[in-house]
């Protein structure tokens, strides 16, 4: 029996999920189908149990139901923990595990794809949503000399910062609050799906800093900002398939190369 998987999502039309995971199949000989589910607004949880039901093996989960989907979970990992979503379902016999692999994407894309090690970097997070959240505890792991979140509402950050606990790295605040330069800037916003830009300081990037945006397929006023005040920019299609990489390892146990499906990715 061919193993069957999904990503559900709304809208879900535009994912790159099922290709990328395809590849990944082809690659590593994995007898298994991947395909896009579109799941009702009001009924994501009614989907995922039809799909199981069905046959399905797992499940990714993409927005709005990444919160829907740490709920349904019976067990998480920390970093689902963490993140307080799950992107990845594993169906098991007696439950479903939630796991959150956003944050191992963005680690492994900014480590072994643009060899920027994260040890010692003072790196500043625009953001306090679930895409900020999901990506915390990773970039912690690697002992940056600090990470400071930023958001346009202060008291969301310094909340989301407090929340990790007591650690001596992690802080939060408002725009205003900015000194100093940071060697990793990552746009976890929104502002690049309406082209706008957040309210950096010109000064922000220190030399040879890199700017990294969450978004991917096209140049974002961010990145244009970053690359006029002298950083590398990158944006977030590498993220998006090693986190498809790291889904794919937790529910096959097989790790794909991904090098030649982000070159896929890029020709088309």
């Amino acid at each position: 029996m061919t193993d069957s998987y999904a990503v559900f999502g709304n809208p879900i039309a535009h994912s790159k999920s099922p290709l990328i995971h395809a590849a990944f199949a082809h690659q590593t000989g994995q007898d298994m189908v991947y395909s896009a589910l579109l799941a009702p607004l009001d009924g994501f949880c009614e989907a995922v149990s039809v799909f199981r039901a069905q046959g399905g093996c797992g499940a990714n989960v993409t927005v709005p139901f990444k919160e829907q989907a740490y709920a349904l979970a019976t067990r998480h990992t920390p970093r689902a923990q963490a993140a307080g979503a799950v992107n990845t379902l594993k169906f098991e016999a007696d439950g479903l595990l939630g796991d959150n692999t956003d944050g191992a994407g963005l680690v492994r894309d900014l480590v072994a794809n643009l060899d920027f090690s994260l040890a010692g970097q003072r790196i500043l997070l625009m953001g306090a949503g679930g895409a900020a959240r999901g990506v915390i505890l990773p970039l912690l792991e690697q002992q940056p000399a600090s990470l400071f979140i930023v958001n346009r509402t202060a008291d969301k950050a310094i909340a989301l910062a407090q929340s990790f606990g007591d650690q001596r790295n992690l802080s939060g605040g408002g725009y205003a609050a900015l000194s100093g330069t940071f060697d990793l800037v990552i746009n976890a916003t929104a502002a690049s799906l309406a082209g706008d830009l957040p309210p950096l300081p010109e000064d922000v990037f220190a030399p040879n800093a890199l700017a990294y945006d969450m978004m991917y397929g096209k140049d974002t006023p961010f990145l244009a900002f970053a690359r006029t005040h002298g950083a590398r920019t990158a944006d977030g299609l590498g993220m998006l398939v090693e986190q498809a990489a790291e889904a794919f390892y937790v529910w096959r146990g097989v790790r794909p190369d991904t090098a030649s499906v982000m070159q896929m990715l890029r020709s088309a």
